[in-house]
């Protein structure tokens, strides 16, 4: 079967030098990948690169088997920053992605609707961004990837902004968000436990620029729950992470 994204020997460089060096993976339809390393190693470049916003400067990248070479509308993006707009309404802000790409609003309404029940925010419909907690917010922005039901998730760093507890909550809620839409979810996190606990596969990014160091399957049960961070194997994963980038989880 072909994969959902082929990254194929990318590089990227900008004026300041190399950003993504030889980055190589697959991603198969419905998988979750991590993608974890230091701040400022090209993590958001290589999604950016998937994105179609920004061109690689050598190798290639496919989705579906077409290669990306501009802005490609199949993908749903989700930011550290939820941007939010705060006159619209939680609806009518999962809304604008169909407004933007030129779609009738009333058409999506009923899917808008759907995804607000999915994201566990029924009866917060008609709530201004200032009337939703940080962890609503992230949700609303998670529905508007999900309105269009793109072929890729790409989330770059979504929960680095929230409190610790909360984002353990939102861990909670990603996953099951993912079992139930079956979406392919690419997710940017510089945290080695959120990269384990949330993910299918893991792709390790050594400090800029960025090569991969390791990609593997992260093969705990599913679902998962928080008790999972105390067993041995989640350890070993995150100590197998924490080898890859040259550092010491102690003993």
């Amino acid at each position: 079967m072909a994969a959902v994204l082929a990254v194929e020997g990318v590089n990227k460089t900008f004026g300041t030098g190399v950003a993504v060096d030889a980055a190589s993976f697959d991603v198969q339809a419905n998988e979750f990948v991590s993608i974890v390393g230091p701040s400022g190693c090209g993590k958001s470049t290589l999604l950016r690169l998937v994105a179609g916003l920004i061109s690689p400067t050598s190798g290639r990248i496919l989705v579906r088997g077409s290669e990306v070479n501009k802005p490609i509308s199949d993908v749903g993006m989700v930011f550290q920053s939820p941007v939010l707009l705060p006159w619209r309404t939680a609806l009518d802000n999962i809304l604008f992605v169909a407004e933007i790409g030129g779609r009738d609003p009333s058409k999506h309404r009923a899917r808008a609707r759907e995804l607000i029940e999915l994201a566990g925010l029924a009866g917060f419909e008609g709530a201004y961004p200032h009337e939703l907690s940080g962890g609503m917010q992230q949700r609303v922005a998670i529905c508007r990837a999900l309105l269009l039901n793109p072929t890729l998730i790409l989330m770059d760093e979504p929960f680095g902004a929230l409190d610790a507890l909360t984002r353990e909550q939102m861990n909670l809620e990603m996953l099951r968000i993912w079992r139930e839409s079956g979406k392919t979810i690419i997710f940017v996190t510089h945290s080695i436990q959120e990269a384990v606990f949330l993910a299918s596969h893991c792709a390790v990014l050594t400090a800029g620029p960025a090569r991969m160091a390791e990609y593997f399957p992260i093969e705990l049960p599913c679902p998962r729950g928080l008790p999972i961070k105390t067993t041995d194997e989640f350890g070993a994963y995150a100590r197998r992470i924490y080898a890859s980038l040259g550092l010491s989880a102690g003993a």
